[in-house]
């Protein structure tokens, strides 16, 4: 009897993204654009009213005490915890049943997130250190990409571009959000309470169980939400984690005769409000720097905002890049026929993009130094805004590439 040649197959670093998770990503990301523009509209909303007449007005919004917390405390530990859940949603989600839950597919994005993370974080701590007056503590700063931001920019310079570096940015950005999460768990924890803290994992607990008991009443969830957000912020590990926990315990797979599962109809109704409220509402009040001639001149000179500005666009396009090939090169996975790695590299330089999260970072790693803080948030738009213009360039002629 005569054997046939046992053929190897080779793994596909970007592969081809076909029915209901093509769907999926499509609608995931005219969500994610449209939040990206109005996230865009929102930022220079706050630098216009910053730099404005009115700026004491801003001030003053913005730390109004409104009960526990100060306006801008709602939008940080607030709004964003519906942002957080959501990216909990995508990650259990990509984990069980996209591109995550296959190893052969998962390894290169997962590892180009890692490598766009820890570059930056590399270049921002040897800046710091050999600088005078470094702050290396703020290491965390550059190694967050804004997907609500990239995709913007993807989806108005790259129309026609295949949807296979779509997905790949998608899943680099749900990788990256994770690993923003452990950062901001880890190392932006303060004051730690352990009573608040077990009562947080016990609704969170209750939330799980609700969930494989297949209980839809959102007159529990709601309560339950709101409460372990709370005991979360209280325990002092930022608050925004509870929503991640919660997402990640929410049902992805839809039972038998069951149309949709339940995270699938929770983000169809709260993803609009992440998208249109929370993220720019927290840009509203975390992008207000005064962008005066006496501060442009002092970010030229501080090791925070050159370490942040490095880090964004050089380490985050070498980082993002590099791991990708690498991993391509040496796992024997090929790159997907549809794609070239000129595409890679322009999705590369996008990834520089920082804004929502490194905001967020640069207020925890810096807040009791206000002065710093203005900074570092100046360095994080200016790199990003950089990023986002040398992308849509590359972006564009790639564009161009596949429509002549």
């Amino acid at each position: 009897m005569s054997q046939h040649p046992r053929i190897r197959q080779r793994k596909r670093a970007f592969p081809r993204i076909l029915g209901r998770e093509r769907a999926f990503l499509a609608e995931t990301l005219r969500a994610e654009t449209t939040g990206g523009l109005l996230l865009l509209a929102a930022a220079v909303v706050a630098l216009v009213w910053a730099n404005s007449p009115w700026q004491d007005a801003y001030h003053h919004v913005r730390d109004a005490q409104l009960g526990p917390l100060t306006v801008e405390g709602w939008a940080t530990d607030g709004a964003l915890t519906l942002f957080f859940y959501l990216a909990g949603v995508e990650l259990k989600r990509e984990l069980v049943v996209g591109t995550l839950s296959k190893l052969n597919e998962a390894v290169v994005p997962v590892v180009a997130a890692i490598s766009g993370m820890v570059l930056p974080a590399i270049i921002y701590l040897i800046t710091n250190l050999v600088m005078n007056d470094g702050k290396p503590h703020g290491w965390a700063v550059p190694t967050a990409t804004d997907i609500a931001f990239a995709l913007a920019v993807l989806a108005i310079v790259g129309s026609s571009l295949p949807s296979a570096l779509r997905a790949f940015l998608l899943t680099l950005a749900v990788v990256d959000d994770f690993g923003a999460i452990l950062v901001i768990a880890v190392f932006f924890s303060h004051g730690f309470h352990l009573f608040q803290l077990l009562a947080a994992i016990a609704l969170i607990a209750l939330w799980y169980v609700l969930q494989r008991r297949r209980v839809r009443t959102p007159f529990l969830y709601v309560p339950i939400a709101i409460a372990a957000w709370w005991f979360m912020h209280e325990s002092g590990i930022h608050a925004t984690i509870a929503g991640v926990a919660l997402g990640l315990v929410t049902r992805v797979v839809a039972d038998p005769g069951e149309d949709e599962a339940p995270a699938e109809r929770i983000e169809h109704r709260l993803r609009p409000w992440s998208a249109a409220v929370a993220v720019p509402l927290f840009a509203l009040f975390a992008a207000g720097v005064t962008l005066s001639g006496g501060a442009v001149r002092q970010m030229l000179t501080d090791p925070v905002a050159i370490g942040i500005v490095a880090g964004l666009l050089a380490g985050k396009a070498i980082g993002v890049f590099g791991g990708s090939w690498l991993t391509a090169r040496f796992t024997r996975a090929e790159l997907n026929s549809d794609l070239a790695w000129r595409d890679v590299a322009a999705v590369s330089v996008l990834a520089g993009i920082g804004f929502t999260v490194a905001l967020l970072i640069a207020q925890l790693a810096f807040g009791p130094d206000a002065a710093q803080v203005e900074r570092a948030k100046a360095a994080v738009l200016i790199a990003s805004v950089l990023a986002a213009l040398i992308a849509a360039l590359l972006l564009a002629r790639r564009n161009r590439a596949y429509t002549d």
